[in-house]
Formats: C-alpha cells, sequence, structure tokens
C-alpha cells in the first residue's frame, strides 16, 4: 500500500464557528420554546424537541476537527478503508466518522544518551496519564528520530564475544506503509536493527586479524570493528534501509556509540595487547640498539682511536647491547687499566 494525500481544504475554522452556530441556535430553541410552552404549547414543544435534537447530535461534527503541526501526518481510515494522509501542518475539518490510525502510538524508543535495561532500545509508558496521552495523540511525525538500540553482546568473526552499541538516526516517509505494511513499525525497526547488528558485526574482527576478508572479494584485508568504525557503520545502515524499506521507512544515518571486548574476556584481551605493545617496543628498541653498535664501531674505526681484534668487538657489542636494552640506567664502572 502507497501513500495518498487526503484532499481536504484547511477549513478548520469556518466549520468550527459553525457548528458553534448550530449548537447555540439549539440552546436557543430550547430557551425559546420553554417560554412559549404555556402559552403555545404545540410550537414549544416542536422547539424543545428540535433544540435537544441539536445538542444531542450537533457536537458529532466537532469530531471531525483536526490540527495538524510540522512535521506531522495524520493517517485516516474510514469503516476501514484507507482515504489517505495530511501532511501539511493547519486546522482542517475531516469527516467527522474517519479515524486516526497510529499502531506505535504507546510504543517509545530509547533515545540516544537514556539508560535502558532491555536489549532492543524499546520502553512501553507505564504512567496511565502519560499512556491516555498517548492514546489519544495518534499524529504520526515526520521528524528525524533517533534510536538507541542499547548494548549487545556478540561474537566477531574469530568468536571474541564483543559489546557493540548503536544509534539510528531515522524518520517516517510513507505514512500508509508503516501503518498497514506492519504491525507497529517502531518495533520492527528496533528489531530489525539487532538482527542487522548481528550479521555485520561477525563478519569483523575487533581488532586487526591476519588472513580475515571482510569485503567479500577473497582478499585478506585489515578491516575491523575498532579500525574501520565508519565503514562499519555504512554497512549498518545500508543492512537497516534494505531490511525497512517495505515499513515506509529511511535510515538517515548509523553511528557506533560504544565497542569494547566483554567483560569475561576483556582483561585477558587487555593483556594480549600490552605483550603485542611490548614484543614491538622492544623490536624497536633492539634496532636501534643495533644501530648505535654499528655506528660506534664505524667511528672508531674512521678515527683509528683503538684497534680492536674480533674477540674485543664481540665483548664491547655484547657490553654496548646489555646497556642500550636494559631496563634500568647503567652504572658505569671505570677501568683505569690497560683496555687489554
Amino acid at each position: 500500500m502507497t501513500e495518498k494525500i487526503y484532499t481536504t481544504k484547511k477549513n478548520g475554522m469556518p466549520a468550527l464557528l459553525l457548528i458553534l452556530a448550530e449548537l447555540l441556535f439549539g440552546v436557543a430553541l430550547i430557551v425559546g420554546g420553554a417560554i412559549v410552552l404555556g402559552k403555545m404549547k404545540a410550537l414549544g414543544t416542536t422547539c424543545l424537541i428540535i433544540g435537544i435534537t441539536i445538542l444531542v447530535v450537533g457536537w458529532i461534527p466537532l469530531c471531525g476537527l483536526r490540527v495538524l503541526k510540522p512535521q506531522e501526518a495524520l493517517v485516516l481510515t474510514l469503516f476501514g478503508n484507507y482515504k489517505g494522509t495530511i501532511r501539511e501542518p493547519g486546522f482542517y475539518y475531516v469527516n467527522p466518522f474517519c479515524s486516526a490510525v497510529n499502531p506505535a502510538a504507546m510504543t517509545k524508543l530509547a533515545q540516544s544518551g537514556e539508560t535502558t535495561t532491555a536489549t532492543a532500545g524499546l520502553k512501553i509508558s507505564a504512567d496511565s496519564a502519560e499512556i491516555s496521552a498517548e492514546t489519544g495523540n495518534k499524529k504520526i511525525s515526520l521528524k528525524a528520530m533517533t534510536l538507541n538500540n542499547g548494548r549487545q553482546k556478540i561474537n566477531d568473526c574469530l568468536g571474541n564475544p564483543v559489546e557493540i552499541g548503536i544509534a539510528v538516526i531515522w524518520r517516517v516517509t510513507d505514512t500508509a506503509k508503516a501503518v498497514f505494511n506492519v504491525d507497529n513499525y517502531k518495533e520492527y525497526l528496533s528489531l530489525q536493527c539487532d538482527s542487522a547488528l548481528r550479521n555485520i558485526v561477525r563478519i569483523y574482527p575487533y581488532d586487526v586479524a591476519n588472513d580475515i576478508d571482510t569485503t567479500g572479494d577473497g582478499l585478506a584485508d585489515e578491516g575491523s570493528l575498532r579500525g574501520s568504525a565508519e565503514v562499519v557503520a555504512e554497512r549498518i545502515k545500508n543492512e537497516i534501509q534494505g531490511k525497512v524499506e517495505d515499513a515506509g521507512l529511511e535510515i538517515i544515518e548509523a553511528r557506533i556509540t560504544y565497542l569494547a571486548y566483554a567483560p569475561e574476556i576483556a582483561s585477558v584481551m587487555l593483556q594480549r595487547q600490552q605483550a603485542t605493545a611490548i614484543v614491538d617496543a622492544r623490536k624497536m628498541i633492539v634496532d636501534g640498539a643495533v644501530g648505535m653498535v654499528e655506528m660506534a664501531l664505524e667511528r672508531l674505526n674512521e678515527t683509528e682511536m683503538v684497534h680492536l681484534d674480533e674477540e674485543r668487538k664481540a665483548a664491547m657489542v655484547s657490553n654496548l647491547l646489555v646497556v642500550l636494552c636494559g631496563n634500568h640506567d647503567a652504572q658505569p664502572i671505570v677501568n683505569a687499566g690497560s683496555l687489554y
């Protein structure tokens, strides 16, 4: 089902004035009938009957008055048939028997920054006054809205459990699809976000790993959840958009808001990262130390300050490497005797 615009003019104010005049006329008939009832019984009775009838049924046209603010829409049905959608802001008068439809009126999505215990990012209001207000408001917001889908525990492509959360910016583009194609478009969006997030996260490792293909071209690459956040977010957005197209929703943007290893392996992974950093640092230190030793030997040979045999060179290299690669400052020992 596709959206069609309800063809009606913004004639709410003239209709309101006409209805109020009608009700005042009914009140006047009742008052006038009561006054002349004693003198002219037939006329008074007729006025009373007409006046009461006007007051009894005269309020029904008030149900046709609808007010829309900017970025709001109203989906109208008449006896089960879809009549159209009002999108433009204004004061309207429609068929009083038309009813507004919004199955997600009581469903609220957790906004970015809110703390929720539900992983799906949904929360149903439990306050009676708030439920009453939401039930009476059947308008559909056309604004860009934010869904904070909460943190989920998902295994990456290496099987490591990671916790990840996303924030999705979305809006309704086709009100007819949103209302009639799915039962509740907000719940539908939240569930599709969960599914898309799992489908994409399981393709990537948390950090860069060897022999991992994340693009599907058969070649290993350096894609990762931590290092390719923009690419991952774009793929999540496209995945969600493909799933909610039939619900008349548009995904404007998707962003990763939280990413970390699951608590049960976080300490182990931290030790692994620390070990990798130590190894890389030691490698850099050794490379630098070897270069400094080579430079020292070359300078000694160029200046011919001392002549060292192979055994003395080996001892000198060993001492220099110990000094340069050690964790602590060297304690110098002055040798006042002969080098040999």
